[in-house]
């Protein structure tokens, strides 16, 4: 990996777990549904323009019912799931949670593809079960006051995370060579367009405080537009299997993030229940490797 590839990874990393930070001083003012529309919405500004000098507009229009299907799964429904969470969770925790998804991916590409599974691929489901297990019971301290806003937010976060799984395997089966930025664009657009009047229904009564449109501003042009073209960048110059690895940076930023500008608290349980789920994740997708053996 060339230092300008390993800068554009760090890159991703910092602004996918920057969204975790912005997310919690946004959606308290916007609420979950208005954030997540005006977040999908400037991203499909930005990707659009984009995309028509590359001449992509013609995949998005032969492709484009598959193309909503992802903006559906994955940003509309995701998005709120994750905004209703920053409700109550703290940045990083979210962002743990969140690492999640490609152990959902390989778990629904197990089932729906039929992807040869292994023993390594099966113990990595379990281990990072358990890491979400000791992550519920610990940092959200479920069975205090308050718990059950706690677990609901828990729950929705890994939603929005086996969505993000679905997606993944969904975009696999019926997008396969189709210009990513197209589809990167185009679920934008559809995500937009599904959650325009769920917005407007929803839309707050007082107008948010000028910090929350800063934060809104930069979800959208900086973790979501910006973060799809590095992404997609990455794809093409490193491969999807070397770009995904961002999914091991994004809690660790997420949670410095939350700490330094926030002032939240990165306690053991969540240091080892995010060990625990990476791991897993690691294992589960063939990322990582027993010493000596290929993972199936």
């Amino acid at each position: 990996m060339s230092r300008r590839d390993l800068a554009d990874l760090l890159l991703l990393a910092a602004l996918w777990g920057a969204s975790f930070l912005f997310m919690r001083v946004a959606a308290p003012q916007f609420g979950a549904l208005p954030m997540s529309a005006l977040r999908v919405a400037g991203a499909a500004l930005l990707l659009l323009p984009l995309l028509a000098l590359r001449g992509g507009l013609v995949d998005l229009g032969r492709h484009w019912r598959p193309i909503a299907c992802v903006g559906i799964t994955n940003s509309a429904l995701p998005f709120v799931g994750f905004g209703l969470a920053a409700l109550t969770l703290p940045a990083g925790l979210s962002a743990i949670l969140n690492a999640t998804s490609p152990m959902f991916g390989a778990l629904i590409a197990m089932l729906w593809l039929r992807e040869p599974g292994s023993a390594i691929r099966s113990a990595g489901l379990a281990i990072g079960f358990i890491g979400v297990v000791a992550l519920a019971g610990g940092s959200a301290r479920l069975g205090t006051p308050g718990s059950q806003g706690a677990g609901q937010a828990i729950a929705l976060c890994l939603a929005a995370s086996a969505l993000y799984g679905f997606s993944a395997c969904f975009a696999r089966r019926f997008l396969q060579g189709v210009d990513s930025l197209a589809v990167a664009t185009g679920s934008q657009i559809s995500a937009a367009l599904a959650l325009a009047i769920p917005a407007w229904w929803a839309w707050p009564k007082s107008t948010p405080a000028a910090s929350a449109w800063w934060a809104l501003l930069a979800l959208a042009l900086l973790c979501t537009g910006l973060a799809y073209v590095l992404y997609f960048r990455l794809i093409a110059r490193i491969g999807p299997a070397r770009a995904i690895t961002v999914t091991y940076l994004v809690p660790a930023f997420a949670m410095g993030w939350a700490a330094t500008f926030l002032g939240e608290a990165i306690t053991p349980a969540m240091l080892g229940s995010a060990a625990l789920i990476l791991l897993g994740t690691g294992l589960a997708t063939g990322m990582l490797q027993w010493p000596g053996r290929r993972a199936g």
